[in-house]
């Protein structure tokens, strides 16, 4: 007999959505199922293991810096960057109520828990071709995603209502159940027993993620054609059950998806280490100040290939090459300075609270982070000279790709003659980006002043092998502003809400084409709370 589970509201994933959803339901005085497919030391999902970041518009960083924004100057970067379409009325709206929203329903809330942020905010996605975000709005949480979770979790147990949460490891749920036109739970099989189990309740909040990480087909499969072809090496850096199984259930009871070919893939991951699945891979915050090349050792260059600009373009750049992967090529004094990842597990200043070591890699570089990956990586070489790094380059080529010798030289040695010129006789377009990022304070700080590349003072040489990461789902199950489930004729499905990355991170499609950066674990919290407060209001 299958196992049988029941109370007032089932949540599916114990992500940072559904955490957030359970937190206010039961302060609402519900009873709550939260099944979660993974086991106890990962609940908190692809947030725990995130950089961090969230976006807020008008927040006490930001006046403390004297950023002046608004909600509508952020609809306005918002609008421009995502470039909905035209009957994107519920993704719109979604992404209009953030804007208006981010502070009383993700800050405050946050801070509530014991969250901060560091000081400086961030600017991110400035935009390339079209304008991004016209001012810093990027967060960093004062120990990383880890510590969201983490405080989220202590929250929860320390609840006055804690008693009516119950949660569940290990279940896999296939398939959800409708009496009546309404649906009344979920049904499906634990991972480590393959025993049947049924969940019955009032209402159900799909919180399981996308479809960008368990399984690297659909991804595929759904890949945007506007951005070229997947690439035949794509890596992994979602969740390992992001793989879509809701979604299906979703659409085999009539819901609708949209957008599901919208995806937020980084340009600069490089192999994991020590892979928990296939093809895991690393996703790195790439230094502005390096020299991004292609497969043959080439410089993009109209536009060069810069961070921090337009993340989309530098997607679809490297996927419109023959060889779909590309390199970065700096130096220590380069890596040392700007050379981030994103994730908690090795931001490890930033993620164990320890400041006078972080301050210390603001001021003096973070040495500990380049020389771990160099040691650990096989994506990252170094050498003493430029034809040394080219040799090694060409040894960690892919089959059929060799480095252009000649072309290799030319293109740093033109960069470095530019640096070597001085600020004033700048014509080279990734240059005249680090001028102007370095007139906010906030990228002065993690950004080389015009560093040459071939510089024996700041050997050894580094390159750096990338490939496209895969990380979130843009699209998915479409939402209306009360987070329930929609039908193909757009009327809600009784008793049936999602939240999240499960739902495009709100109407199915609150990025459109491209995210301001931080809005991914801002929206989790945001719609996980607009399902709560709507099954609370029913």
């Amino acid at each position: 007999m299958p196992a049988n589970y029941q109370s007032d509201i089932i949540v599916v994933g114990g992500g940072l959505a559904g955490l957030a959803a359970a937190y206010d339901l039961i302060g609402y005085d519900k009873k709550v199922l939260l099944i979660e497919r993974d086991t106890p030391k990962n609940i908190g999902g692809l947030a725990r293991k995130s950089f961090g970041g969230i976006m807020f518009v008008g927040s006490a960083e930001q006046r403390r810096s004297r950023i002046k924004d608004s909600p509508e100057l952020a609809w306005s970067d918002w609008q421009s960057y995502a470039e909905f379409e035209e009957n994107d009325f519920l993704p719109r709206e979604w992404a209009k109520f953030y804007v208006d929203n981010s502070i009383p329903f993700i800050y405050e809330w946050l801070k509530r828990k014991g969250v901060s942020f560091l000081p400086v905010v961030n600017w991110t996605e400035r935009g390339m071709n079209r304008r991004g975000n016209s001012l810093p709005r990027w967060h960093i949480t004062w120990g990383t995603g880890f510590a969201i979770v983490e405080s989220v979790l202590r929250s929860l147990k320390a609840h006055p209502s804690y008693k009516n949460l119950t949660v569940v490891f290990s279940h896999r749920v296939e398939d959800l159940d409708r009496s009546e036109g309404v649906i009344v739970g979920v049904s499906g099989r634990r991972e480590d027993t393959g025993e049947e189990f049924l969940a019955r309740g009032e209402a159900v909040i799909l919180a399981s993620g996308g479809i960008c990480g368990g399984d690297l087909a659909k991804v595929r499969q759904y890949w945007n054609k506007e951005i070229g072809k997947p690439p035949e090496i794509l890596l992994n850096g979602s969740h390992r059950y992001a793989d879509g199984l809701v979604q299906d259930a979703v659409a085999k009871l009539g819901g609708r998806l949209t957008h599901l070919d919208q995806h937020w893939h980084y340009a600069a991951g490089v192999y994991h280490p020590v892979p928990q699945q296939t093809n895991e891979g690393l996703s790195l915050v790439p230094p502005r100040s390096a020299l991004w090349l292609d497969a043959d050792g080439r410089r993009f260059r109209k536009p060069p290939l810069v961070s921090y600009t337009d993340t989309r373009h530098l997607v679809e750049s490297i996927c419109r090459t023959p060889a779909q992967y590309s390199w970065q090529v700096l130096n220590w004094k380069i890596a040392v300075k700007e050379l981030a990842v994103s994730g908690s597990d090795y931001m490890t200043s930033i993620r164990n609270k320890q400041r006078l070591k972080f301050y210390s890699e603001v001021l003096f570089g973070n040495k500990n982070l380049v020389r771990r990956l160099l040691r650990e990586s096989r994506d990252f070489l170094a050498a003493d000279s430029l034809s040394e790094l080219a040799d090694k380059m060409d040894a960690a080529s892919l089959p059929g790709y060799r480095i252009n010798r000649e072309g290799f030289m030319k293109d740093i040695k033109e960069y470095d003659a530019e640096v070597e010129a001085g600020e004033g006789k700048f014509a080279d377009e990734q240059l005249k980006l680090i001028v102007n990022f370095r007139k906010y304070r906030g990228d002065r700080l993690r950004l080389c002043k015009f560093q040459k590349i071939d510089d024996t003072k700041a050997y050894p040489l580094i390159a750096i092998r990338e490939f496209i990461l895969s990380r979130k789902s843009l699209g998915g199950i479409q939402t209306d502003l009360k987070s329930r489930v929609v039908d193909e004729k757009g009327d809600p499905i009784p008793g049936l809400y999602a939240v999240g990355e499960s739902a495009g991170f709100g109407g199915g499609g609150i990025h459109g084409k491209r995210s301001l950066e931080g809005t991914f674990l801002g929206s989790c919290i945001l719609t996980g709370r607009v399902a709560a407060r709507a099954i609370a209001k029913n």
